[in-house]
């Protein structure tokens, strides 16, 4: 897919955002689009954002799917929330990406994936302690129930 086209299909994804979270309402103030942590058409180097666009060029067809289920994933988690829905099987998509998961992980696979890398940033192992520090915050967050 080329610049051109990419931009295009980004474009269409914000539009199809506002539609499923805004419906005919006006767009209150308050409310940002999820579009604007993933996507920027605006700069080819935006750093500023989950996939700036020389990243997303360089992704196959199956890449950019992946990134739009995540997209669509994050969209309908910020809806529901906002319409004070209560959660027990779904997680923060913000949180199961500092563990690289896709939005259908399951506990087992948080739990898993803690581990994992609970080995390899722990300051006791050579690890980086920022890391680890995000990484507990994420896992506690992650777990917590209501």
């Amino acid at each position: 897919m080329d610049i051109d086209q990419l931009k295009h299909k980004l474009r269409e994804l914000k539009k199809l955002e506002e539609r499923i979270r805004f419906g005919n309402e006006s767009i209150p103030h308050a409310n940002k689009y999820v579009w604007d942590a993933y996507f920027c058409t605006k700069s080819f180097n935006e750093l500023t954002v989950k996939y700036p666009l020389w990243k997303l060029a360089k992704f196959d067809k199956l890449e950019l799917k992946e990134v739009f289920e995540e997209y669509f994933y994050s969209i309908y988690f910020q809806k529901y929330k906002e319409s004070g829905l209560d959660f027990d099987d779904i997680y923060d998509p913000v949180f199961l990406s500092v563990f690289g998961l896709h939005p259908g992980a399951s506990v087992d696979d948080v739990k898993r994936k803690f581990r994992e890398l609970a080995k390899k940033y722990h300051p006791d192992h050579g690890g980086d302690k920022d890391k680890m520090m995000d990484l507990l915050d994420a896992y506690h967050r992650l777990l917590k129930r209501k």
